[in-house]
């Protein structure tokens, strides 16, 4: 008992210590950067060395007012290709996932190092080539060839996702319900989604970030004639306008976070319709 005691309050210690190193990276990482981005947007006048601001000013939010239909038409289409790039990768990475989760065999691993090679990568060593390649096939310019490069080079967060998600569903559920009476359709909806959903919505919560913050492809193979929020916002990040920039970068978050709450409440919803228990 003697020694089962000061083992017991030492991980209690370690869990303490986790958990306060966690918040303080949490509030250095993300809390100071959006509280600067706050005060930044609401400044008139900046000075340095000043901590804050020397006057403060709603000339930036007048600035995104003045100019809110161009914001949000690139709000619009940000959003549009990046969900569209969500859904084609899984589309894409369903069955691949299902077939590499379930079956073992030689040369697995080197299959699945070529299917992530995207993601290590650089896009830039082969945008280039394959702007080439979009324009013999018509595909610059179009909203579809920007949705299928950012499929191309963010499936493989869908991938991973999806894998995991199914080394976690067991296929004797799958059996389970087929000896149940289930069919194809009702074991799909009833038993395999509910369980790999968790795992998909990861995966495409990456993508969607990928996708919604790439500037480059978007750029390269958009040919500026589809419209994107971080090519309108690109300019005032890099110009000296911080008021500016910092305003427009707050409203880069909206999105994401609307999203992403929008996402846990269906979540939420939709396994409580099952059933289940879901935290």
């Amino acid at each position: 008992m003697r020694s089962v005691v000061p083992r017991f309050a030492a991980g209690r210690r370690a869990t303490v210590s986790g958990r306060a190193v966690f918040w303080v990276a949490l509030v250095v990482l993300i809390v100071l950067p959006l509280l600067f981005l706050i005060v930044a947007a609401f400044a008139g006048r900046w000075p340095f060395p000043r901590v804050l601001p020397e006057v403060y000013s709603l000339r930036a939010w007048r600035f995104v007012a003045a100019n809110s239909e161009g914001i949000l038409r690139a709000l619009g289409s940000t959003t549009v290709y990046s969900l569209a790039a969500v859904l084609t990768t899984a589309l894409f990475c369903w069955l691949p996932a299902q077939f590499l989760s379930r079956y073992s065999f030689r040369g697995q691993t080197l299959l699945e190092a070529l299917l992530l090679t995207p993601a290590l990568v650089p896009a830039i060593t082969f945008s280039m080539g394959l702007q080439v390649v979009f324009i013999g096939l018509g595909l610059a310019d179009t909203m579809l060839g920007v949705v299928l490069v950012l499929s191309l080079v963010s499936y493989p967060y869908m991938l991973r996702g999806l894998k995991t998600g199914y080394l976690a569903y067991r296929q004797a559920y799958d059996e389970c319900a087929r000896n149940l009476g289930a069919g194809e359709w009702q074991r799909l909806r009833q038993v395999e989604l509910p369980l790999v959903l968790p795992a998909a919505l990861s995966g495409g919560s990456v993508v969607f970030l990928v996708a919604f913050s790439e500037y480059f492809l978007v750029f390269l193979i958009g040919g500026g004639v589809v419209r994107s929020f971080p090519g309108y916002l690109v300019p005032f990040v890099t110009g000296s306008d911080r008021a500016l920039a910092s305003a427009l970068s707050l409203l880069f978050l909206v999105v994401p976070v609307l999203l992403f709450v929008a996402q846990e409440l269906f979540l939420l919803r939709f396994y409580r319709r099952k059933g289940i228990e879901f935290r």
